[in-house]
């Protein structure tokens, strides 16, 4: 879905660009000095009973549904358009969400092509009983910005 041709990356600002699993992050818990979310948050909700799996966990089907709309939200701003989601890959399932837990996505921009973004996503719970926030789900996720016929279009970036 994209050349390669006019990439605009993390780089070209001075940035290494870094995968959803890397642990470099700018933003630290306050409680104990673990690495924090990488990107903007996209989404937050809770986590209820009818999300459940037959164990009794939030399904991950479920949880990877929440990145996907965060993913679309962060490119559709960066595109100024619509986009469509065209690659999930290291899908990372890293703990059990569990019911009433308040799940976070966040989504940052790792790099931008011609028609293509890509985007490290990682979901996080705020849990009843825990002060600290924890990574549950990490993802590369690839959306291809396109017209209204669904074809793909350059993305807008100015």
């Amino acid at each position: 879905m994209d050349d390669g041709r006019a990439d605009q990356t993390a780089e070209a600002e001075g940035k290494a660009a870094h995968g959803p699993a890397h642990r470099a992050r700018s933003e630290q818990s306050a409680t104990d000095g673990q690495p924090g979310p990488r990107g903007e948050l996209e989404l937050r909700t809770v986590a209820m009973p009818a999300d459940t799996n037959p164990a009794g966990d939030i399904f991950g089907g479920w949880i990877m549904s929440l990145m996907d709309l965060a993913a679309g939200m962060a490119a559709s701003a960066a595109a100024k358009g619509r986009v469509a989601t065209a690659a999930v890959s290291r899908l990372e399932f890293l703990a059990p969400v569990k019911v009433g837990d308040v799940v976070c996505c966040y989504a940052a921009i790792d790099r931008i092509g011609r028609s293509s973004i890509t985007l490290g996503v990682e979901a996080w719970v705020l849990r009843r009983g825990r002060e600290d926030r924890f990574r549950v789900t990490a993802a590369e996720f690839v959306l291809v910005a396109v017209d209204a016929a669904g074809r793909p279009r350059p993305v807008m970036t100015t």
